[in-house]
């Protein structure tokens, strides 16, 4: 064997190597479609969360609170002060803060709606996050500290308590009339900072049926579940109710419930796959189109007219002996160029590589490609939903 060709056979089994190294670590690419767990497609619906909300007041800030032209905060502040019995000296009106305003620095203090998501499950003690949002006149809540605030639920019971720092990433600076701000610094988290006082009741340990919902309602998806499921512990051990949801007949012990649905969302099924969609963001220009879509066949031709204008100002001089006047004469000089871009044809039933490629060909620019796709749309010739946000 010669040393060329030594060569060129080492090279070959060089690339061999990488494209077999490839197709084993992309499965997705040479190998069958990968198969997702079913946590990943569904969730059980007695496991969904609950959003609580509180009023409360941020104390500690520098200056930047709501000051006095924010009745309520003061009003917060004093019934806090009673609350801690702190009492203030003369009658004073539970609406009237001049005097509070008078001794209490609400400069200081900001009122602020706090908000968290209360986790399906969630047990008293464990913490959650909270968010924190200014509802008054305050102009920075960095630095402050929010105070012990009750969080209910939509039908008025306390859930959670809250109080804690405030984590905020925004900064806001100003000074000689000139100011300069990252972010929103009128709103802050509290990482951990609520405790959950309050079990919301679910039908998990008492319901017959367990309901699970897909997270993109799809009826192949629900067929793979209920199959996967059967499949593994028997017939008829689950069951569809639509595109979204399915019931699973688990065990009633508490134990064997648990370990049941740790076995069910661990399965490994082949979801259905996505309607074909177009997705187009016509303020960046983003488009993203789903493997799946189609063409019909169409003729596209996509050009743009420019006219320009270009105006030279002049000055006539008359003769010397004329008699005339000086007079300024502005000459415009106008073209119309429209750009010859060629047209490009869709066979029936072309893929989104096809489509990619004769856009390119033609050089067009990503607003230039949403218009050619609405167009498409419009004359049916798309055979996927034109999704515009």
């Amino acid at each position: 064997m010669s040393t060329d060709a030594f060569i060129l056979t080492r090279r070959c089994r060089q690339w061999l190597h990488i494209v077999l190294s490839l197709c084993l670590g992309w499965g997705g690419l040479c190998g069958p479609a990968r198969a997702d767990r079913v946590k990943d497609l569904a969730v059980l619906a007695a496991g969904r969360s609950n959003q609580i909300i509180g009023f409360g007041l941020v104390a500690g800030l520098q200056g930047t609170g709501d000051g006095s032209d924010v009745s309520f905060t003061a009003q917060s502040m004093k019934t806090l002060l009673k609350n801690l019995g702190v009492t203030q000296d003369g009658p004073i009106s539970d609406f009237d803060s001049s005097t509070l305003t008078g001794k209490v620095d609400v400069k200081n203090v900001a009122a602020v709606l706090v908000t968290a998501e209360l986790p399906g499950f969630a047990k008293p003690g464990q913490k959650v996050d909270v968010n924190v949002s200014a509802i008054g006149k305050a102009q920075s809540l960095r630095g402050g500290t929010l105070l012990l605030t009750s969080l209910r639920g939509t039908d008025g019971h306390i859930y959670a308590l809250a109080q804690g720092p405030l984590t905020a990433t925004s900064v806001s600076a100003s000074g000689s009339g000139s100011s300069v701000s990252t972010g929103v610094t009128t709103a802050a988290r509290v990482p951990g900072g609520a405790t959950v006082e309050r079990v919301v009741e679910n039908p998990f340990a008492s319901a017959d049926q367990l309901i699970i919902n897909v997270r993109d309602g799809d009826f192949t998806t629900v067929t793979a579940i209920i199959n996967a499921v059967n499949d593994k512990f028997g017939p008829d051990v689950a069951n569809a109710i639509d595109s979204t949801s399915l019931s699973v007949r688990a065990p009633m012990d508490p134990s064997q419930r648990v370990a049941f649905m740790s076995m069910v969302e661990n399965l490994d099924v082949l979801p259905g796959e996505p309607p074909a969609r177009v997705v187009v963001n016509s303020r960046t220009g983003t488009v993203v189109i789903s493997r799946n879509v189609k063409v019909t066949a169409a003729a596209v031709s996509h050009g743009s007219i420019t006219v320009s204008i270009a105006t030279t100002n002049e000055v006539s001089q008359p003769n010397a002996l004329s008699g005339g006047t000086t007079q300024a004469v502005s000459n415009s000089d106008v073209k119309v160029n429209e750009a010859n871009k060629p047209m490009f044809l869709f066979q029936p039933g072309v893929d989104l590589r096809q489509i990619v490629d004769a856009v390119n060909q033609v050089g067009a620019t990503p607003s230039a490609l949403i218009a050619i796709l609405e167009a498409l749309k419009s004359s049916g010739s798309l055979r996927a939903e034109l999704v515009v946000i």
